[in-house]
């Protein structure tokens, strides 16, 4: 497990490469697709931060959506300013606050 930084660049520097992951699925306790995060330009830092949390932690419960935002640095402070702003960062914001816990799923490339 790393051990976040307060600037979220040098924390991606310390994170698994994405290569080879298409998205990643967030599914509900049915099992339900709730939410994808694409392996796209502006949103391939969450695919990273979201993949080592899977790989950290198995699931997104509130403790490894906690890690998240410290991961998330700056961009937490942000998003707490600015709701809607960082969707990714907002859902972790959500499941620390109560919401329920979520399955991260990758997908990997074709």
């Amino acid at each position: 497990m790393i051990q976040p930084s307060p600037v979220f660049k040098d924390n991606l520097a310390q994170l698994p490469a994405i290569d080879g992951i298409a998205r990643i699925d967030l599914l509900d306790a049915s099992g339900a697709v709730v939410a994808s995060i694409e392996n796209v330009q502006g949103k391939q830092g969450s695919l990273a931060v979201y993949h080592y949390l899977q790989q950290t932690f198995g699931k997104l419960d509130a403790r490894a959506a906690e890690h998240g935002l410290a991961v998330f640095a700056e961009h937490t402070a942000d998003a707490r300013n600015r709701p809607g702003a960082h969707p990714n960062v907002d859902r972790l914001l959500a499941i620390v606050n109560g919401g329920d816990a979520l399955q991260i799923q990758i997908v990997a490339s074709a």
